[in-house]
């Protein structure tokens, strides 16, 4: 699977929006075929910064996002509510979900 995560700085006044500015865009994504997850997370040490956790099944996948027509709305509609461009890993690896985190097992 194609394993994206993304770093996103928001303008101050714009931070405590965030989920619903995405709103639209997470739950378009959410819907596609090839969406894995698409989760989004606030930092807990910078209120200005979102983590999004995204993946997509394969490459063909990961083209049908970025060609859809909700990421191509997002370019235009996301960039205005940015303090930075957002910093991004982006990685195929050779499984097709979550692994337990055997360190930390529960029962």
């Amino acid at each position: 699977m194609i394993f994206i995560t993304a770093k996103f700085r928001v303008r101050p006044e714009d931070a405590d929006r965030w989920p619903e500015i995405v709103a639209d865009f997470t739950a378009a994504t959410r819907a596609e075929t090839g969406c894995q997850f698409f989760d989004w997370s606030r930092s807990v040490e910078d209120p200005t910064e979102y983590v999004l956790v995204e993946a997509f099944r394969d490459d063909e996948a990961g083209a049908a996002h970025v060609q859809s027509a909700h990421f191509k709305a997002a370019q235009r509609t996301l960039p205005p509510h940015l303090a930075a461009t957002p910093r991004i890993v982006n990685m195929n690896i050779p499984q097709d979900d979550w692994s337990l985190l055997g360190e930390m097992a529960v029962g």
